[in-house]
């Protein structure tokens, strides 16, 4: 049969190769077989199926068998290949023809007893030239010195120079590595547990020793962190190996893998606590330190690395909150209250501009002819999570974070407003003022006065009919700015009330120096005139002296908290002035405060 280009397929497929070109390829071959058997590179070639076809003299010695006796093994068994899934499907992949190459690092037994790190490398030949055999080139490179030098960079890049410890790196490396491992292991207990401390006071030694009495001393603390660690990890069920790492300055964390439960852990951290109570002798210098210490364990399953550092540092924070030198457990209940804590602090703000606040009114009824003279304003916070939230949820907060300034100028405004409102819808009746709390913040962190003055000619509302309330505490040796914002807000006709008297300072020369018009008497005075039958003497002498003095002064009394007529009748006696709380009426909204005019 002819083809197109006018040969024979049968005479194209047995024509001889010329002369020339076989004693070429011989002489290739030849080569090629000369450099495999004298290379200092062990090598080995290998056919389609993984079987050694020859290895060479350094392959041999690397392996411990003269290169025949290898013909016909097996690569994989003699360079490790089939220990690691992932490197055995590569090699497969590149035997198969679907991959070019694969590298990998194995360590190998050497035949002096002594293991060899190697870089193995599998990588397709050319046909043979006279019988077209697809074949592989294994080589195996001594990498032992470069690994040596890695693991000692490593080394020290993953340990504190200072205390020679595991560093943040290679905790939260072998963190990982942890919770990974007790949610598969089965023979593990499947739990975790961590220790996180930190020195009290460390930053003195540094400011007043230095910073390399310091560093000895963080060494001196790593070691007896180290012996309590130690003497812990076999003990009980013998499960659990303890990592001591310094995560930072005066930081460190204790690792127990497979905790057995929190009675270990705690115990752990209470062996610390007693460890470091004792002093430390460095260098003629003799230190006592203490540490707070948060203990967190529990299951591994569904816990993260940076979960439970969050829940360590949580505790670590409570520890130190609840008087230092101590270890605190971690209580789910308590970070849910500090997580809702949190989250109304960062929501505070926007809060205000989403007007989700809202006020509710409460009278002040004159204890001698039973009318109303005014009404405190209570602002409530309608979250759209937590529900309704009374001001005991927030104003701390608001206080801490500085949006106490902006809510407290909207409920200035607000409350204006609505006593504007309810003048004009009564002009003949006697007009009910309004009380407005004062944060202190508020006169420091903004022009009170201003905004004051301010809300007062907008609204219309005459200065007598606004009384600010602020707390004893935030008043007491007022001076300055303070001082000068409470003389001008009097001087424009405001009424200035001290809430909360007499669970401050109670210091009365404050008084005389201070434009205050009322005093507002704790509650805790009141509840002690509860019944005519179990009355407190004490606290009925307390409350006449105060009620004498303040009106010698000049002042005017409200007493808080009046919840009984036997209360109101007897505050009425000893002189008080105007009385507030649920006998007369809860905290309302303001339609509903018209009745008070009727």
């Amino acid at each position: 049969m002819t083809e197109r280009n006018g040969t024979t397929k049968e005479s194209a497929e047995v024509r001889p190769a010329p002369a020339g070109h076989r004693d070429d390829a011989a002489a290739s071959l030849g080569d090629y077989r000369a450099a495999f058997h004298a290379g200092r590179l062990a090598m080995a070639v290998l056919n389609r199926d993984g079987l050694v076809l020859a290895a060479n003299p350094a392959f041999g010695e690397l392996v411990g068998a003269d290169p025949e006796e290898l013909v016909a093994a097996t690569a994989a068994d003699l360079t490790d290949l089939g220990a690691d899934p992932r490197v055995w499907t590569a090699y497969r992949e590149v035997l198969c023809g679907r991959s070019d190459r694969m590298r990998c690092t194995r360590r190998l037994k050497h035949p002096e007893g002594h293991s060899v790190w190697v870089e193995v490398t599998v990588e397709p030949l050319t046909p043979e030239p006279l019988s077209g055999e697809e074949r592989m080139l294994l080589s195996v490179a001594d990498i032992s010195d470069r690994h040596d030098l890695l693991a000692r960079l490593r080394h020290l890049q993953m340990h504190d120079p200072v205390t020679r410890l595991p560093n943040r790196a290679l905790f939260f490396e072998r963190l990982s590595a942890a919770l990974e491992a007790a949610s598969f292991e089965p023979a593990g207990t499947g739990r975790i547990g961590l220790c996180y401390l930190d020195l009290d006071g460390f930053k003195a030694v540094n400011d007043t020793l230095g910073h390399r009495v310091g560093d000895r001393l963080l060494s001196a603390v790593a070691q007896r962190l180290t012996r309590c660690a130690e003497g812990t990890a076999d003990r009980g069920s013998g499960r659990g190996k303890h990592l001591v790492a310094r995560l930072g300055g005066d930081e460190f964390a204790l690792l127990v893998e497979n905790s057995t439960g929190t009675e270990q852990v705690a115990e752990l951290a209470q062996r610390v606590l007693d460890a470091l109570q004792r002093p430390f002798d460095l260098a003629g210098q003799r230190l006592s330190v203490s540490a707070s210490i948060g203990v967190v364990e529990r299951t591994a399953t569904g816990t993260t690395a940076t979960g439970l550092m969050q829940a360590a540092d949580t505790t670590l924070y409570w520890a130190k909150e609840d008087g230092k030198a101590r270890w605190t457990l971690f209580d789910p209940e308590r970070n849910a209250h500090r997580m809702t804590r949190q989250a109304l602090s960062s929501t505070l703000r926007p809060a205000v501009d989403r007007g989700e606040f809202t006020l509710e009114y409460q009278p002040l009824i004159g204890l001698g002819d039973g009318r109303a003279q005014g009404v405190e304003a209570l602002v409530r916070w309608r979250h759209p999570q937590f529900g309704t939230l009374p001001p005991n949820r927030f104003i701390a907060l608001a206080e801490e974070n500085g949006a106490i300034v902006e809510l407290g100028r909207w409920v200035l405004e607000r409350a204006c407003h609505q006593a504007r409102a309810w003048q004009l819808a009564h002009p003949s009746d006697q007009p009910l003022f309004v009380s407005v709390n004062v944060a202190v913040r508020q006169v420091w962190d903004s022009d009170l006065v201003a905004d004051v003055a301010g809300i007062l000619a907008e609204t219309g509302l005459p200065p007598e009919l606004l009384q600010l309330e602020l707390t004893e505490s935030a008043v007491m040796g007022s001076a300055g700015r303070p001082l000068q914002a409470l003389q001008a807000l009097s001087d424009m006709g405001v009424r200035i009330a001290i809430d909360d008297f007499g669970t401050g300072y109670s210091n009365l020369a404050y008084l005389s120096r201070l434009p205050v018009s009322v005093l507002k008497l704790d509650g805790s005075f009141v509840r002690g005139f509860r019944s005519q039958e179990h009355p407190n003497p004490a606290d009925e002498m307390i409350v006449e002296a105060l009620v004498a003095l303040a009106h010698r002064l000049g002042l005017t009394v409200t007493a808080e908290c009046v919840e009984s007529a036997e209360q109101a009748e007897r505050l009425r006696r000893i002189g008080c002035d105007t009385g507030q709380g649920w006998l007369y009426s809860r905290p309302v909204a303001p339609d509903r405060v018209a009745a008070l005019f009727i």
